[in-house]
C-alpha cells in the first residue's frame, strides 16, 4: 500500500480505532476454545470484547490454523479492515530449538547464528507469527541475573556482531516480499543487563558515558541492520523507568539513531510506571509513555482507559497519537498484511518445516559449535571402555532452555540417547534428582561407577533456574549434585562433567574434582547427539566463552575489559595495599574467550606492518597459528587492543576483531587482521566519540588472557 493510502486510512479512523491499534493482548483473549497459548497472561486482566475488536496486535498466539481463524474473525467485524499483528517470543528457535543465545554466542559464528534465525523465521512464519521479540542484545556482566541466558555475553563488540546476524536471519533482504521471514524486535532498550545485584526488574545506575560506550552500540547495530521494532526495558536509567524515559526514547532512539519503527513496551511495563513511583495512576502512566514515544502497550490498559480522556483535556495531542498509529500501520504495510492478512501462515508449510531433518541438522551443528571444553586432563575424547553415565541430566529432556516456548521436550535428544548412538557399553544411573538428595539413587550410582572405566557425570541447573524472574544470589551447583560428584571422586575413576545450564556458574569445586568439563549450556533439540559427538571425538570442540566464569559469587561482576585501577595488583603479588581480594584471586576461573580443543594450537610471530598508524591509514597484523597435534580443528583467533593513555580511564583490553579458522592436523595458518583509526575511538568526558594520539598495544591469542602483544602509535 502506498504511503498516501496509509495516510488516508489513518484520517478515516475514529479515536477509539486509533487507540485500539496501540493495544496488545495475549492470545487467549481471542480464543474460541480451551486451547491456551504458551504465553497467556493473567486471566483477570479486565479486557472487554470491544477492546479485543479494536486491538492492533496479539501476543503469543501461534499455529497457522489458529491465527488464520483469529484474523478472519477479527477482520469480519472490523470497520477499517486493518489486520492484526501476531507477535511472539521466538528466541532460540520456534519448534526446532537451537542452543540458548549465550550458547550460540560461544560459537563465535555470526553466520551460523544468521542461519539459525533464518530457520526460526521460516518455522514461526508458517505458524502465523509476524514479529519475534528478539534479538536480546543486553550486555551482561552479572550471571546472577536469570536473563543472561538470552544474551550473547559481556562484550559490546560481539553483541553488535550477533545483533546484526540475528536481524539478517529473521528479516532477510525484503521483509514485504519474503513471507517466510518475520520482523525483529531488538530488546531491551536499554541497560537491562546491568540491573543492581543481578536482580530482575531492579534499578540500573549507569553514567551516560558507560551507557554509550558499552550498552547502546549493539542496539544501534541492530537498527543499522534494519530491525523493525524496539522493546523498552523494565529498568530505570537515571532514576527514570525506560517506558517513560523521553531522553532515552525520543532523544537517543528516535533522533540520534533515526529510528522511526515501532516502539513496544515490555509486558505490563507502562502500568509499572505506577509502582516505580513516577506515575500516580494509569492516566499519568499513559501520558508519560506517550510522550516517551511508546507506540504499543503490551498487556496493560493505561492507553485503553486513559488516552481518550487525555486527548479531550488537551494533555496528549491527536498528532502524537497519529504518529504512533501510523508507525504501526506502516509496519503492517511492510509485512504486506493489507494485501495478505494471513501472510506466511500455512498448515502445509508447518507440516513441511517444523522440526524437519534439514533444520535439525543445523541445530546439531549449532550445539556442537556452542559447547565449550573447559578442562581436559587427557580424558577426552573417550577411547573405549565401559562408561558409567550418571546424573540428573544424563537422561533429561529439559535441554531446550527457558524461552523455547514452542519447542517440545518430548522431541529432544537426551545425552543418554546421544551416547547410545556411539556405544552400547554404558550403564545409566540417576545419582540424584535435580535438586534433592536420594540415598538409593546415590548408592546405585556409586555401584555403577565402580564397574566402569570412565564416568560421564551430567549436572546442571534446570530451565526453571534461569530466564526471566530467575535471579540467583548464589550460582553454585545444587549441594546434592556436588555431593554426588564428591562421592564418585572417591572411587578413583576418571570423571568428565557435562554441564547443562543457562548462566555461568561457580565451578571452583567442580574444577578441582573433575578430570574433564564440557559446558553444554541448554543445547536445544538435538543437544544429546551433539554432545556425544564431542565426547567421542567425532567433532572437535571449538566453542569459547563469551562471559567469564567467576571463582565465587563474591567476585561478581568479573569481566575481561575492566579498568586497571590506580593500584593494579602486580602478577603473583600478595601484598596488602593493592586492588585485590585477600581470599581469592582477582581473575575469573574461566575467562572471556577461553575454550579448549583436542588440537594443540600454538601462536607465534605476531608481526605488524608498521608501528605507526596514520590518519586514514591502517596497520596489517599477522600471527602464525600452528596446530601441533593429530586433530584437525577450528580455532577462534582473537584480537584485542589496549589504549595505554586516554582522556578517561580505558579498559585493560577490548576485543576488536576475531576470526574462526580451520587448521588441519600438523599444519599452520597465517591469520591476518587490519587495524584502523576507527577501532581506537571511544567516548570522551564530553561524550565526543574520537581517538587520541599515543601508544597502543595490540594483543592476539586464543583467549582474553593468553595473548601475544606488540606496541604501535597513533599519530
Amino acid at each position: 500500500m502506498e504511503q498516501q493510502k496509509l495516510e488516508k486510512l489513518l484520517s478515516k479512523m475514529t479515536l477509539d480505532e486509533k487507540i485500539g491499534q496501540l493495544m496488545q493482548f495475549a492470545g487467549h483473549f481471542y480464543a474460541t476454545n480451551n486451547n491456551k497459548d504458551p504465553v497467556t497472561g493473567p486471566d483477570d486482566l479486565q479486557v472487554s470484547s470491544k477492546s479485543i475488536n479494536y486491538s492492533g496486535s496479539v501476543l503469543g498466539s501461534a499455529g497457522a490454523e489458529r491465527n488464520k481463524e483469529i484474523q478472519e474473525r477479527y477482520l469480519a467485524q472490523s470497520r477499517m479492515k486493518i489486520p492484526l499483528l501476531f507477535m511472539a517470543d521466538v528466541i532460540n528457535g520456534f519448534r526446532t530449538i537451537f542452543p540458548i543465545p549465550l550458547g550460540l554466542g560461544a560459537s563465535w559464528d555470526p553466520m551460523l547464528v544468521e542461519r539459525a534465525q533464518t530457520i526460526s523465521a521460516k518455522e514461526a512464519s508458517s505458524a502465523g507469527i509476524h514479529v519475534t521479540f528478539a534479538p536480546m542484545v543486553d550486555l551482561v556482566r552479572d550471571p546472577r541475573w536469570g536473563r543472561v541466558m538470552e544474551s550473547p555475553g559481556e562484550d559490546s563488540f560481539l553483541n553488535q556482531e550477533f545483533a546484526k546476524a540475528s536481524v539478517r536471519g529473521f528479516q532477510g533482504e525484503n521483509l514485504q516480499a519474503d513471507g517466510e521471514r518475520v520482523a525483529a524486535c531488538v530488546k531491551h532498550f536499554v541497560g537491562y543487563g546491568a540491573v543492581e545485584g543481578g536482580r530482575d526488574y531492579n534499578k540500573v545506575d549507569l553514567s551516560e558515558r558507560e551507557l554509550r560506550e558499552n550498552y547502546l552500540p549493539a542496539f544501534q547495530a541492530a537498527l543499522e541492520a534494519g530491525c523493525e521494532l524496539v522493546m523498552t526495558a523494565f529498568n530505570t536509567i537515571d532514576s527514570i523507568p525506560a517506558s517513560g524515559n523521553q531522553k532515552l526514547m525520543r532523544e537517543i532512539l528516535r533522533k540520534e539513531f533515526d529510528f522511526d519503527g515501532v516502539l513496544i513496551s515490555d509486558y505490563g511495563a507502562v502500568e509499572e510506571l505506577i509502582p516505580h513511583g513516577v506515575a500516580a495512576d494509569q492516566k499519568e502512566a499513559a501520558r508519560k509513555a506517550m510522550y516517551a514515544g511508546v507506540d504499543i502497550e503490551m498487556m496493560s490498559l493505561c492507553y485503553e482507559n486513559s488516552l481518550k480522556e487525555l486527548i479531550g483535556e488537551g494533555k496528549v495531542s491527536v498528532d502524537l497519537l497519529d504518529e504512533a498509529v501510523f508507525r504501526i500501520l506502516n509496519l503492517k504495510n511492510k509485512l504486506g498484511l493489507f494485501e495478505n492478512p494471513y501472510r506466511g501462515a500455512s498448515i502445509q508449510k508447518q507440516n513441511k518445516y517444523l522440526f524437519c531433518p534439514e533444520h535439525k541438522e543445523v541445530a546439531q551443528e549449532a550445539a556442537e559449535k556452542s559447547c565449550v571444553l573447559l578442562k581436559n586432563n587427557d580424558v577426552l575424547p573417550l577411547r573405549g571402555g565401559k562408561i558409567a553415565l550418571i546424573g540428573p541430566y544424563a537422561d533429561n529432556p529439559d535441554i531446550l532452555g527457558e524461552w523455547s516456548i514452542f519447542g517440545k521436550k518430548e522431541e529432544a535428544v537426551t545425552l543418554k540417547a546421544g551416547i547410545a548412538k556411539h556405544t552400547s557399553d554404558y550403564t545409566y544411573a540417576l545419582g540424584c534428582p535435580m535438586y534433592d538428595r536420594q540415598e538409593t539413587a546415590l548408592t546405585e550410582a556409586v555401584n555403577v561407577a565402580k564397574e566402569s572405566t570412565h564416568i560421564i557425570l551430567a549436572l546442571g541447573e534446570g530451565s526453571d533456574r534461569s530466564g526471566e524472574g530467575r535471579s540467583r544470589s548464589s550460582i553454585t551447583l545444587p549441594e546434592n549434585q556436588l555431593e554426588l560428584l564428591r562421592e564418585l571422586k572417591q572411587i578413583g575413576k576418571p570423571i568428565t562433567v557435562v554441564l547443562f545450564n543457562g548462566r555461568p556458574l561457580d565451578l571452583t569445586e567442580v574444577a578441582e574434582l573433575a578430570d574433564g568439563i564440557l559446558e553444554a549450556w541448554h543445547p536445544g533439540s538435538v543437544g544429546g547427539t551433539a554432545i556425544a559427538n564431542l565426547l567421542f571425538g567425532k567433532v572437535n570442540p571449538s566453542g569459547k566463552l563469551t562471559m567469564s566464569f567467576p571463582r565465587t559469587t563474591g567476585q561478581i561482576p568479573v569481566y575481561y575489559n575492566a579498568y586497571n585501577t590506580g593500584r593494579p595488583l602486580p602478577e603473583g603479588s600478595t601484598e596488602r595495599f593493592y586492588s585485590r581480594y585477600i581470599d581469592t584471586p582477582n581473575e575469573p576461573l574461566y575467562p572471556f574467550g577461553f575454550g579448549l580443543s583436542y588440537a594443540d594450537f600454538q601462536y607465534e610471530s605476531l608481526q605488524l606492518s608498521a608501528n605507526e598508524l596514520k590518519p586514514g591509514g591502517s596497520i596489517d597484523v599477522q600471527v602464525l597459528v600452528k596446530n601441533q597435534s593429530d586433530y584437525s580443528g577450528e580455532e577462534i583467533v582473537q584480537l584485542y587492543i589496549r589504549d595505554l593513555v586516554g582522556e578517561v580511564v580505558r579498559p585493560v583490553k577490548e576485543l576488536k576483531a576475531f576470526q574462526k579458522v580451520f587448521i588441519p592436523a600438523d599444519e599452520s595458518k597465517l591469520v591476518s587482521f587490519s587495524i584502523t583509526e576507527e577501532m581506537l575511538r571511544y567516548h570522551h568526558a564530553n561524550l565526543e566519540f574520537k581517538s587520541d594520539p599515543g601508544e597502543f598495544k595490540v594483543l592476539v591469542g586464543s583467549s582474553s588472557t593468553d595473548l601475544l602483544s606488540q606496541s604501535f602509535y597513533l599519530k
